[in-house]
């Protein structure tokens, strides 16, 4: 348990010890024969060993790198490093080793003698039961806890033996189809070169896309919301008029984040082979792009990060445990917007409010606890779930600090720039999210508008069309936009596409729910 605890915090110890608990009872309980008592330790050992080595790990890299072992940084080394380096990185680190080694093989000693000293079957018992009656509730409760931890998949896949051994394939994958990926991340440059990209206009230019998470616009103020979610972004809109659009009619083509984000940078042209790509058009155009993220994905980070001339991953610890806030990105956000490249793209991938909610804000800081105000009486009426209102209100809290996030964001680029700079600042999310809207449920959803409807906010220096706030907006096609305010012209160029385009012809995106509007 002390290993379990040393590697794990909070809900995931408690997760972790449910998984263990059938070797504990296993090992608490008698055996007849010698023979089955050495059999028992020959498998019970190293299972045993299994959880003692997980949690020396994961405390080894959380403390040495602030990362968990499937974190594309941890991967990347392990699927990069040749023995030799292997031998040089531990003789470095020898001695941040050392006392976790030492504590490693002291365990394994004292397994080794408590298995030797396991129980054993009561002499002259003729049939062993539990001699109390609180004894025999305890074993079927540790049972049944046990069954329940090994029945879910999100808490069985952190047994050592599932996740080490997925964590292996996954390192062998990473190295097999590293040099496929870096092959087709070269022939998207070459083929970005091929198209001649130029730029309309003389001088420096940042343009900064920001690509939220998880966001659905029916719960930010800022789109009429009741609660106060978004305060800071209604400030900019109130001080900058028709300069920072609302596009009021938002929506992603996709219900998860990779096939929307493939969609996005292959301008909607997702499966099209010979379709450019906008950061290596960008590249090829002059531009000097960032890719700074707090999403450890190791497909976002070989499909896109990759492409980047910097990239940044603040994020070290992968999927929905990841807690790393999304301010805590801004000042590198900051350092290249400050970069003295005439030319920049700045692509800021956040966490937003991917569930866990009450992870993607500070802790205490949900100013919708326990409130009994209209949208939590009109999710009554709904007969929404007493988990699902609790839910929306971490969403709601989420929002919050997500407004604050983006109104820094937006301070950045424009501090940056100075009196009469060129820039422009792009916010979407990559796709919505269900809380109570439709269902009584929370999280992706593919089966309801939900899933889809974005927010989608445009500033540029030098000003937008005033119907582009009206004109529906389809996140797929988000790259023809970008490219615009870059200034950027190729052949394969479509204005038909580029909502702040006179010629914009819209169309709605084929989705895998029925839509009755899309002008709502």
């Amino acid at each position: 348990m002390l290993f379990i605890a040393l590697g794990h915090d909070g809900r995931r110890a408690l997760q972790m010890a449910a998984l263990a608990l059938p070797l504990l009872v296993w090992v608490a309980w008698p055996l007849r024969t010698a023979a089955l008592h050495r059999l028992r330790a020959l498998f019970a050992w190293p299972l045993a060993m299994g959880f003692v080595i997980d949690g020396a790990v994961r405390d080894y890299l959380w403390d040495r790198y602030v990362a968990a072992p499937n974190n594309s940084m941890v991967l990347g080394a392990m699927s990069n490093t040749q023995t030799r380096e292997s031998l040089e990185y531990l003789w470095l680190n020898a001695p941040d080793m050392l006392w976790r080694a030492t504590l490693v093989l002291a365990a394994a000693a004292l397994l080794a003698l408590a298995l030797r000293r396991a129980a054993r079957w009561p002499a002259g018992a003729a049939a062993w039961r539990p001699s109390h009656r609180a004894c025999r509730y305890a074993l079927v409760l540790l049972v049944l806890v046990s069954a329940i931890a090994h029945a879910s998949k999100p808490w069985r896949r952190l047994h050592p033996t599932l996740y080490w051994t997925k964590w292996v394939d996954d390192a062998n994958r990473l190295r097999e189809g590293w040099s496929q990926q870096s092959q087709a991340n070269q022939r998207l440059l070459e083929s970005a070169r091929h198209a001649a990209p130029t730029v309309t206009f003389e001088g420096a230019s940042t343009v900064m896309l920001v690509i939220g998470e998880s966001i659905n616009r029916d719960n930010l103020g800022l789109y009429g919301y009741p609660r106060d979610t978004t305060p800071r972004l209604e400030s900019l809109k109130a001080a900058l008029g028709d300069d920072f659009s609302v596009i009021r009619n938002a929506w992603s083509a996709d219900a998860s984040t990779l096939p929307s984000l493939r969609s996005l940078f292959r301008f909607g042209q997702a499966h099209g082979a010979d379709a450019p790509h906008l950061l290596a058009l960008a590249r090829a155009a002059g531009y000097k792009v960032w890719w700074i993220g707090n999403q450890d994905d190791m497909a976002v980070e070989h499909q896109y990060a990759q492409l980047a001339d910097r990239a940044a991953t603040i994020n070290r610890r992968p999927g929905r445990s990841g807690d790393t806030l999304d301010g805590e990105l801004i000042d590198e956000v900051g350092i290249a917007a400050r970069d003295p490249a005439p030319r920049k793209l700045i692509v800021v991938h956040l966490m937003g409010a991917h569930p866990h909610y009450r992870l993607r804000r500070p802790a205490g800081a949900n100013p919708f606890a326990g409130v009994q105000d209209d949208v939590e009486q009109s999710l009554r009426r709904a007969g929404r779930s007493a988990w699902t209102r609790e839910a929306r209100r971490e969403y709601d809290a989420a929002l919050r600090y997500h407004d604050g996030v983006l109104s820094d964001l937006f301070g950045q680029l424009r501090d940056s720039l100075g009196v009469g700079g060129r820039g422009a600042w792009l916010y979407l999310a990559d796709h919505g999210q269900e809380v109570g809207h439709e269902l009584d449920r929370v999280g992706h959803s593919a089966s309801t508008a939900a899933g889809y409807r974005i927010p989608a906010l445009v500033w540029r220096s030098e000003g937008l069309p005033s119907q582009v706030a009206e004109r529906p907006f389809r996140a797929d096609w988000a790259a023809w936009t970008v490219a615009e305010l870059m200034g950027l012209r190729w052949s394969g160029r479509d204005a038909a596409r580029d909502v702040l385009n006179a010629a914009y012809h819209w169309h709605p995106p084929p989705l895998a729910v029925r839509v009755t509007s899309f002008e709502r």
